[in-house]
């Protein structure tokens, strides 16, 4: 394969092909850092050499009622994770002062649940429409289950710029991960999200016995959702999963071959580096950078990470640059009804 013709072709809006995907998945070691250049040519074309930082905040913890085998916040989980129903509006702002000393471009609020009850959606309303007040330049994401369309609306009238709700795996292998809902009911929901004018922020995990063809698979499936963003997560097997101490098949190239792949596939897209990072990547994390543009930073939601000042270094010795957050002209008056 001529990695650097192809991704030529890609950037004169030529799409890349299932078999393309494939072959990037299945490339040699000593073609990685062809296929990481041709990629890093999509990368810059978009998004320059800017890199934008996220925080995670958990504000509903270890009381989802799925059965996630990844997830150690499923009740169905033995662990000791910390559990705790919706967190107060007061707790959800210092996040948000947290995010904004860490230079973050987005504050992600996640909630460990099937879907947000009534209460809990007035909850993060009001938390995004006080945030929106002191921190207007701070965008919000909120990951809250599955969605009716008149919740999706409410949080996008409070001011909510983002939704996240991952498909994590192909169609054909979502049964092995999830069995208390299926696949379309994913889709479902990221089609509200879209229809509602959010931002879609839709990814997946590698790493769970997926095969080549289910990670090529959904890469497609998200680019036909047209989604504006993709986490890209790594498995790092939890205590009292299903999956814990599944032997983890990926290599910290493989990760890179991942990564690589979703910008193929979907050029203009934010591609983020995402949970297990550290773990999978190890010494070569600078190097995802090169397809991907975006990364979590500080932890994840029952787990710790790389710290700010750890990440930044990073991003700045392999010669990238922090995404600054523009100040918004004029701020709309956000309501939550």
């Amino acid at each position: 394969m001529n990695w650097k013709q192809i991704s030529h072709r890609i950037q004169n809006h030529q799409p890349a092909t299932p078999e393309e995907a494939l072959a990037i998945l299945e490339s040699p070691n000593d073609q990685l850092l062809d296929v990481l250049q041709a990629a890093y040519q999509l990368r810059h074309q978009h998004f320059g050499n800017t890199v934008s930082l996220h925080l995670l905040r958990n504000v509903k913890s270890g009381v989802c009622p799925e059965d996630c085998s990844f997830c150690s916040q499923s009740t169905k989980a033995i662990n000791q994770v910390e559990r705790y129903d919706m967190q107060t509006v007061e707790t959800i702002l210092e996040g948000a002062q947290a995010a904004i000393e860490r230079k973050a471009k987005r504050y992600c609020l996640v909630s460990s649940t099937r879907s947000p009850s009534p209460n809990e959606v007035d909850t993060i309303c009001e938390a995004v429409i006080q945030i929106k007040q002191k921190h207007p330049q701070l965008e919000i994401c909120s990951s809250l289950g599955l969605l009716t369309e008149e919740k999706a609306h409410r949080l996008k009238q409070a001011g909510v710029n983002r939704f996240n709700h991952n498909l994590e795996t192909s169609e054909n292998f979502f049964p092995e991960v999830v069995t208390t809902h299926d696949f379309d009911d994913r889709i479902n929901t990221a089609k509200i999200v879209k229809k509602v004018g959010l931002d879609l922020c839709c990814g997946g995990l590698f790493g769970m016995g997926e095969s080549m063809q289910d990670r090529a698979d959904l890469a497609f499936a998200l680019a036909d959702l047209n989604v504006d963003s993709v986490p890209v997560n790594f498995l790092d097997p939890r205590p009292g999963t299903a999956f814990h101490g599944k032997p983890n098949p990926l290599t910290p190239n493989d990760c890179l071959r991942a990564l690589a792949m979703m910008r193929f596939v979907m050029p203009s897209v934010e591609i983020r580096i995402a949970g297990g990072r550290e773990t999978t990547l190890r010494h070569i994390q600078a190097l995802a950078l090169y397809p991907a543009n975006s990364m979590f930073t500080n932890g994840y939601l029952t787990t710790g990470g790389q710290d700010f000042d750890t990440d930044k270094q990073m991003i700045e010795d392999a010669g990238f640059e922090i995404e600054l957050t523009a100040q918004p002209e004029s701020t709309p008056q956000p309501s939550c009804v």
